[in-house]
């Protein structure tokens, strides 16, 4: 029988929108007949009016950034060249109307540069919200300065004068913010700058976590928020699903695409948002989200980086999603040992996994620890089982180490476990000692007590010292709860009246009697710190 899940705080709830950056398409055969018969008739003549059209704005782009010297660069575009931006946007408005995107639907008023300096808009989820931009006034844009290098495209985004981000550059973010406050504080000099908060593409079922860029320079901003209401979505591009191609095709095969845009009015932060990005970020997508009727997630660039990284281990993509932002706030755990602890999930995942799936079960956590299944065991994992579904995804491993195992696996924990193994105080740990204790306790087969030896035992000179005993605790922090749970477990059973004791192992469990006693006065300080943390 599954065992009752400790009550759990909200703040480490798993969200509503389980992966964002997937998009799945599913056709009827009525789409199907349709997307053939216009690939053959009217999606080829798009196509080409496409590649016209951009062929024709891109010499007047180029001539208008033309001729300029590193000092004009860091000013606003003035003179002849703002006599081009009329018949640029025109062109530009043509190629989304060749590729069958004939209206915008606008509701609401764009600020004005003055009123309102950057202008915020999401969901972003494809490539085609560049017609929001073009909407917009291709004014300036918040882009990957990479963008520059492509052709015509690059050239587009050169004249809208960007705020370009340099990811490889370690000070890109600070000085983006910087270049970001300097215009927005300009008094209107600059035109209004566009940016995408959420800073990547998702599938628009929720809002993801805003990069905080944007909310530094504490300047009022208004929201924009863009939906595509349409049948069928061939618009999203994100990180599971077609391609950015099979999606720019698949549009061109439908009849039209809709597109509305709506301008929410413009958000002026007050003393503590100036003060607080973070809090000026979230409050401002909690008002676009409601406009959106969507929810929100701690979602963020960085699951997108771990979704990367989980598919260059063999693992499903979405096993890397954890809601990174979240758990970097509560559990202080970087990204960098995200990915490590990823790399060890996979250890115990092993190598075979149901498709679409990339949960440890009882059984192979069992086999990592190289335990066979108890009762203490079973607390352990069930602890970690933050839902009680009978497996634990990567997001409940990463949990239930921060808050279960590593706070248990300190050095009065590792101390007093050492000392149960060496029985004579000889200040090391013999193959026999280990094997009587592990079997007396948990039952473990002699072999599995001599591949853990030899595991402990990195010298292979035959005894474990206590740094080895420390040195692989750190590595399986899990065996420190599993110790103190069987300890819980022996306590509570010596407490029952006779008839009513449970038997754990076998006749050797009264092995742990020694630990129990003498470490029954350290540990209850410890077992009260702990109940703090593991009921989030």
């Amino acid at each position: 029988m599954k065992r009752n899940q400790m009550p759990r705080q909200k703040s480490l709830v798993g969200p509503d929108i389980q992966n964002p950056f997937v998009h799945k398409m599913h056709f009827t055969f009525l789409d199907k007949l349709q997307v053939v018969l216009m690939s053959i008739t009217i999606a080829p003549i798009r196509l080409i009016l496409v590649i016209l059209l951009l062929l024709m704005v891109w010499p007047i782009v180029t001539l208008a950034v033309a001729f300029r010297s590193e000092e004009d660069k860091t000013k606003p575009l003035s003179g002849w060249r703002t006599l081009l931006r009329p018949i640029i946007l025109l062109l530009c408005r043509s190629v989304f109307f060749a590729g069958g995107l004939y209206f915008v639907k606008a509701r609401g008023r764009q600020a004005s540069a003055k009123e309102a300096p950057l202008l915020l808009v999401a969901p972003h989820s494809s490539f085609i919200d560049a017609l929001p931009v073009v909407y917009l006034g291709l004014t300036s844009v918040v882009s990957k300065a990479s963008l520059q290098k492509v052709p015509i495209f690059g050239t587009l985004i050169e004249f809208s004068q960007p705020v370009l981000v340099k990811r490889e550059d370690p000070n890109s973010r600070v000085n983006t913010i910087k270049e970001i406050q300097r215009r927005g504080q300009s008094g209107g000099q600059w035109p209004q700058i566009i940016i995408f908060p959420e800073g990547t593409c998702t599938n628009r079922t929720c809002l993801i976590s805003f990069k905080q860029g944007a909310f530094y320079p504490g300047v009022p901003v208004q929201p924009v928020c863009v939906k595509y209401p349409n049948r069928l979505d061939t618009i999203t591009w994100t990180w599971e699903g077609p391609g950015a191609f099979t999606q720019l095709w698949l549009t061109l095969c439908q009849f039209y695409t809709r597109i509305e845009i709506e301008y929410l009015p413009v958000y002026t932060p007050s003393e503590e948002e100036k003060a607080d990005p973070k809090l000026f970020a979230n409050n401002v997508r909690t008002l676009m989200a409601e406009s959106l009727k969507c929810p929100v997630t701690d979602h963020t660039y960085d699951d997108c980086r771990l979704m990367t990284t989980a598919q260059k281990l063999k693992l499903p993509a979405h096993a890397g999603l954890v809601e990174f932002e979240k758990l970097h706030s509560k559990l202080g755990v970087n990204f960098d040992k995200m990915q490590d602890l990823l790399v060890k999930f996979k250890d115990i995942k092993g190598a075979v996994w149901r498709k679409g799936s990339a949960n440890i079960t009882f059984e192979e956590f069992s086999r990592y620890l190289l335990l066979p299944k108890s009762d203490a065991l079973q607390q352990v994992f069930d602890l970690y089982d933050r839902d009680g579904s009978g497996t634990i995804d990567f997001r409940e491993y990463v949990i239930g180490l921060s808050l279960i195992s590593e706070p248990a696996n300190n050095d009065e924990t590792i101390q007093l476990a050492f000392q149960l193994f060496d029985t004579e105080n000889k200040g090391h740990i013999t193959p026999e000692e280990l094997q009587h204790i592990l079997t007396g306790a948990f039952n473990i087969s002699d072999t599995d007590a001599e591949r853990l030896f030899e595991e402990v035992d990195v010298t292979g000179d035959g005894k474990i010292t206590i740094d080895e005993f420390k040195t692989y605790a750190e590595k399986k922090p899990e065996y420190a709860k599993v110790f103190i749970t069987y300890q819980e477990l022996k306590q509570q059973q010596e407490q029952q009246p006779l008839g009513r004791k449970e038997c754990f192992s076998s006749d050797h469990s009264g092995e742990f009697d020694q630990w129990s006693m003498q470490g029954s006065s350290e540990l209850a300080t410890f077992h009260q710190r702990r109940k703090s943390s593991e009921g989030l």
